[in-house]
């Protein structure tokens, strides 16, 4: 008798298989780019739950996000270690493009940055090792693509190949991690009161006459810490970014993002991001929402790449002729 944990974190989805010889225990999945360490134990701990005696852990190696792939890799060898057991490392791709019966066709993932991660298949067998390229490079092969969206890895065709290929030992990154370190030298903590008056003229300083004033910041601080938190980045003990979010019923609702522009892309926006989504998963809110002004080409990308979609628009919303694009991520 052979019971094998299949795991796979290579996507914006996390996968969960388990399976007794060739019977399929349990096999389920959540989709969210940016959840796979918070959701891949809860997971396997339902897995467990039907079957704690486990021979094998097999799982998905790549190519994918740095983040994410590292999450289910790491926890895979640490499960396998703690119990004694061997691990076995399966090319990602090779999971989505098993039952396939094209001659010749393309297995492709998102890999951010508006780029691909594809491998050429001919046969079910894969043709060369994977690579990332631009969308148009894979459509200029002409070839059929079965993509993320509609296919994900399979755990339960990971167990399968794992009894037919060599074991990959190595992650698939392909190229440099997309993990993103704390910017240098920024502090951030949580606002005070005495922040609001440095809030306020940053507020004047990127918004104009769009700013919110000095007595609208003091109203949605005042919510704080109940049902809101705000934050700010300092450098050198000057403020030089801040952010907000509420959180009502089971939405959390991002109010502000604001770096000033001496200090803009330099990864502060984004961990000022990444804090207020922790903030919300810790209120158990189901999603996270954000208002940005269409157009805004430098903001979208940042949204987008943490798992932001598009949900719906605001005509006339910062100012007449002035869209707001509306935009979901979801928690759970």
């Amino acid at each position: 008798m052979s019971i094998t944990l299949a795991i796979d974190t290579s996507t914006s989805r996390t996968s969960v298989a388990l399976i007794k010889n060739d019977e399929v225990l349990f096999n389920r999945f959540h989709d969210d780019p940016m959840a796979h360490g918070e959701v891949l134990p809860k997971l396997v701990a339902q897995a467990l739950g039907i079957e704690t005696e486990i021979d094998l852990v097999v799982v998905g190696m790549g190519p994918g996000p740095f983040t994410g792939l590292r999450s289910g890799i790491a926890f895979a060898q640490s499960f396998s270690f703690g119990r004694g057991i061997n691990w076995i490392g399966v090319c990602s791709l090779d999971a989505m493009a098993a039952g396939f019966k094209e001659s010749d066709f393309l297995v492709s993932t998102d890999a951010r940055r508006k780029e691909r991660f594809w491998a050429r298949y001919i046969g079910s067998v894969r043709d060369g090792q994977p690579q990332v390229s631009n969308i148009n490079e894979l459509l200029k092969l002409n070839l059929p693509i079965f993509g993320e969206g509609d296919y994900f890895p399979d755990p339960v065709q990971l167990a399968k190949l794992a009894k037919l290929n060599d074991s990959i030992t190595k992650p698939i990154y392909i190229r440099k991690p997309d993990a993103y370190p704390v910017p240098k030298n920024i502090k951030f903590r949580v606002m005070t009161n005495l922040d609001l008056i440095s809030a306020s003229a940053i507020e004047k300083q990127v918004y104009g006459k769009s700013a919110w004033s000095l007595n609208q910041f003091k109203e949605e601080f005042s919510k704080v810490p109940k049902t809101a938190q705000y934050l700010v980045a300092e450098l050198d003990d000057e403020v030089i970014g801040y952010a907000g979010i509420v959180f009502n019923a089971d939405v959390a609702d991002i109010h502000t993002i604001t770096v000033m522009d001496s200090q803009r892309r330099k990864g502060i926006g984004r961990e000022l991001l990444k804090r207020m989504i922790d903030w919300a998963r810790s209120k158990k809110a189901d999603a996270v929402m954000l208002e940005m002004r269409l157009g805004n080409d430098e903001a979208r990308p940042l949204y987008e790449q943490i798992g932001f979609v598009e949900v719906s628009k605001r005509e006339n919303y910062y100012a007449p002729g002035v869209t707001a694009v509306v935009m979901r991520k979801e928690l759970k």
